[in-house]
């Protein structure tokens, strides 16, 4: 009709072309993670040992094998400092054991210990969601048998922000426990087969050896970005990395798709998803790698 705004389709200006483009400039030009900014998410109050964990962890081996590409890495172990406030959110031993005081009581002095730990602690979120905000995407560690909350709650934030979230959820056994089971089973000692029983139930202790994620992070993640290990055997002797429970476990269960590899191939192009609803590959909105300032 006369009037009617006609709307044409102009050739190469869709979003996927769009995306194709920048796929394509970016593939030209290489070291794709040279200009990206990574979080590194995942549980640090019930892991086994935060010393440990924060020496030798997942942490440390991806956080060097990031920044070879030149990644700027954000880790909540090491924290950046804030400007005029060079210990705000900073975690150590000291800090985390202030926790212990935390009571039920149910007076005014029970108030008062509960308000300044959540006072105390919020310093610690604050900062830890910054370094989520201020980041192209996450890396995140989720093995379903150590209980975490932060790293649900940052998972969710970057999910909301359309970021890219690399999610880990590696196979989860109990070797020792097989073996105990099988010591009590053979001195025939049925009570402590019960108390083992027993045992297994209260921790909880559940077994996961196909490293099947959470129902709720299928749901919150796009397929492409699960993983089943690092990989790391492949790059060990590169980096210097001295065999520990990590390799074990990638030992008893070689990762499928491994995430190292994976980011190897990022370096180079950003890799398509698969679209369901076209049942092809398509370009990924979701990386938003910032650079410089378009007035530089």
């Amino acid at each position: 009709m006369e009037g009617d705004v006609q709307k044409e389709k102009i050739p190469g200006h869709t979003k996927q072309d769009a995306l194709a483009a920048r796929s394509k400039s970016l593939e030209q030009q290489g070291n794709v993670l040279s200009s990206a900014k990574v979080y590194l998410s995942g549980p640090m109050d019930f892991v086994a040992s935060r010393t440990e964990e924060k020496r030798t962890g997942w942490r440390t081996r991806v956080g060097q094998f990031m920044r070879e590409y030149g990644t700027e890495v954000r880790d909540p172990w090491n924290k950046p400092v804030v400007v005029g406030m060079p210990h705000y959110g900073k975690e150590d031993e000291f800090s985390t054991n202030k926790r212990y005081t935390w009571t039920y009581e149910d007076s005014e002095q029970g108030d008062r210990i509960r308000s300044d730990l959540c006072g105390e602690f919020w310093a610690t979120l604050h900062t830890d969601l910054r370094m989520v905000d201020t980041s192209d995407f996450l890396i995140a560690y989720c093995p379903t048998n150590i209980y975490s909350v932060g790293t649900v709650h940052e998972i969710v934030m970057a999910r909301l922000q359309n970021k890219p979230v690399l999610f880990v959820s590696p196979p989860v056994s109990f070797p020792s426990l097989d073996r105990l089971e099988a010591h009590l089973e053979s001195a025939s000692d049925g009570e402590g087969q019960r108390l083992l029983t027993a045992l297994a139930n209260e921790a909880p202790l559940r077994p996961n050896p196909s490293g099947i994620p959470s129902m709720w992070y299928m749901a919150l993640l796009d397929g492409h970005y699960f993983f089943d290990g690092f990989g790391f055997a492949a790059y060990a002797e590169r980096f210097g990395w001295e065999p520990n429970a990590l390799d074990e476990r990638e030992e008893a269960f070689p990762p499928k798709r491994p995430l190292l590899p994976y980011l190897e191939k990022l370096n180079r192009s950003i890799p398509k998803r698969y679209d369901p609803e076209q049942d092809a590959y398509v370009e990924n909105a979701d990386w938003l790698i910032f650079g410089g300032s378009d007035t530089e």
